[in-house]
């Protein structure tokens, strides 16, 4: 009889990771044939035909860079026009085009992807490396996100599962996922702090374990900064390092600044164990009369700390709107949990120390811990957690990272669920139309803090027709949102005027993170809401 496993992936930036829990307990993680357990998120189209994954496709990323794809989940679920993707694709080496939609859509060799189809395939290595170490196949999974991804990111990822050919049980968050790990068993009740710095993303995560319940008490984190921009920033020290030393802008020349990326990650991570280290690139260009120039670094651990102080900083206010959101102080975190390979780095571990005033748990693997607690997470979805060993099942109380609304009248927005609300939820606000004897409203949906709706992110949109012609304010429609235990939305509209139930599936719409409009696109009058219809002067209904 085929034994109930269950698989977790941590699918980074810049490595993925997978787990496998057993039946009787215990969980292993995924190696590959060179028993190395992270695996580089990373695809190379060779020339040959064939998809290299991987390791074997980290070694192309300077020989063929134009059809070597990495750190692709920077992009998933985000417009080509959002200020993010503009941001980073001139890091990148590899082409990125503008798909149906404002689809991110990746370009290599003669192959059009979507970055969930970039992504899927990743998953599926992990997926086929797991089968392996079983000895069956093992297509159920928990999926881990960052708590900051938005509903179109999670779909995307949820999408490149299935697109693998994975069941999907759950999208959980990677500080959840973390804490499970190191909270599973624990017989006491603790505050647990999980700050998670990766290669793409940061999170951190506030949360009450006692006895099997995680509750999720605060979450805040930023899905642009990992130590892809600490990369970026020792680049651009040797760069300039560079042009002192044989007066050339290596900014012209894009396969010099892509070794020179490879060589400052090499070098961060190895100054989180030596105080220095000497870099000698040869031939990294070549001056008059062919004559090579090579760059001589003398790179320091100091040095590398003032060039990127202010990003880790960046974490140090992250934690502390977080702990804001749990409405905690600082003292009264009982363990502080660091994951991500970027927390390996001295001064991530010292800023962490002052701020909280105690030292972080450096007794997990922060590179595995995250693929370890899906893996637990999909034990107990499945029930397969052996109650004789005194497991008992996780439940999971998380919370919304983002406030969610609606666009009203006057370009301001209607909170219908706030931020820090613990999901699942699902709740109800009825509005009324903005305009005398229209038939139809477009309702838009955005995530984020400010009262402006062009202050926040656009999540998408649906319409709802069919509406009865009656002046404005007499038609009644009632919009529903609801967040499912993914951490998935789903919106829908009914009118309550004609007594008849009438929906439409949310629309995820590509548009501009800094978008300026209030309206429809298809110029519909915003809604209004029913609670302030008394309050809004004659004209408030109608665009000028």
């Amino acid at each position: 009889m085929t034994s109930r496993l269950v698989l977790g992936i941590d699918l980074g930036t810049s490595n993925s990771v997978g787990a496998i829990h057993w039946e009787d307990g215990h969980w292993s993680v995924v190696s590959d044939a060179h028993d190395k357990t992270i695996q580089p998120s990373v695809l190379s189209f060779h020339p040959n035909g064939s998809v290299l994954v991987a390791s074997a496709a980290r070694k192309r990323r300077l020989v063929d860079p134009k059809n070597t794809i990495y750190s692709a989940k920077r992009l998933i679920g985000r417009p080509f026009s959002s200020r993010q993707v503009q941001e980073i694709i001139p890091r990148l080496s590899y082409r990125v085009t503008e798909g149906p939609a404002q689809q991110v859509m990746v370009s290599v060799r003669n192959h059009l992807l979507s970055v969930s189809q970039v992504s899927a395939l990743i998953l599926q290595h992990i997926e086929k490396l797991a089968d392996k170490v079983a000895g069956q196949h093992v297509p159920q999974v928990v999926v881990t996100v960052p708590a900051n991804f938005n509903e179109a990111q999670r779909a995307a990822t949820r999408q490149a599962a299935r697109l693998a050919g994975l069941d999907v049980l759950r999208i959980i968050n990677e500080p959840t996922a973390a804490a499970l790990a190191y909270g599973h068993g624990m017989d006491e009740s603790k505050t647990i702090l999980v700050y998670d710095l990766g290669g793409g993303t940061f999170d951190v995560t506030v949360l009450r374990v006692s006895r099997g319940i995680f509750e999720v008490l605060g979450t805040a984190g930023d899905t642009h900064l990992g130590g892809d921009d600490l990369d970026e920033r020792l680049t651009e020290a040797m760069v300039e390092a560079f042009m002192q030393q044989h007066h050339y802008d290596l900014n012209m020349n894009e396969m010099a600044i892509l070794r020179l990326r490879s060589v400052a990650e090499k070098a961060k991570c190895t100054l989180s164990d030596k105080e220095s280290l000497a870099v000698h690139v040869r031939e990294l260009a070549y001056g008059p009369g062919g004559i090579s120039l090579d760059l001589e670094y003398r790179a320091t651990r100091d040095r590398l700390e003032g060039l990127v102080a202010d990003l880790v900083e960046r974490t140090i206010g992250i934690c502390d709107e977080a702990m804001t959101l749990a409405q905690l102080r600082t003292d009264a975190v009982d363990e502080i949990v660091l994951v991500g390979g970027m927390t390996r780095m001295p001064l991530v571990q010292r800023s962490v120390t002052s701020f909280f005033s105690r030292k972080p748990v450096t007794s997990i693997n922060p590179d595995e811990v995250v693929a370890v607690g899906a893996a637990i997470q999909g034990a107990s979805l499945l029930g397969t957690l052996p109650a004789s060993q005194g497991h008992v099942p996780s439940l999971l109380l998380d919370v919304t990272p983002r406030t969610l609304a609606v666009a009203t009248v006057g370009g301001f927005c209607q909170i219908l669920i706030p931020r820090n609300a613990q999901i699942p939820t699902e709740h109800t606000r009825t509005f009324t139309t903005g305009a005398d004897y229209q038939t139809a409203v477009t309702i838009r949906v955005c995530q984020g803090e400010h009262r402006r709706f062009e202050k926040n992110v656009m999540l998408g949109e649906l319409r709802l027709e069919g509406l009865r012609p009656a002046p404005r304010g007499e038609v009644r429609i009632a919009v529903t949102f609801e967040i499912d235990s993914d951490g998935l939305l789903k919106v829908s509209a009914r009118d309550q005027d004609s007594g008849e139930i009438q929906s439409a599936a949310m629309r995820v719409v590509a548009v501009d993170e800094d978008n300026d409009s209030a309206w429809g696109t298809d110029g519909q009058p915003p809604l209004v809401d029913e609670d302030i219809l008394g309050q809004l002067p004659d004209d408030e209904g109608t665009r000028s």
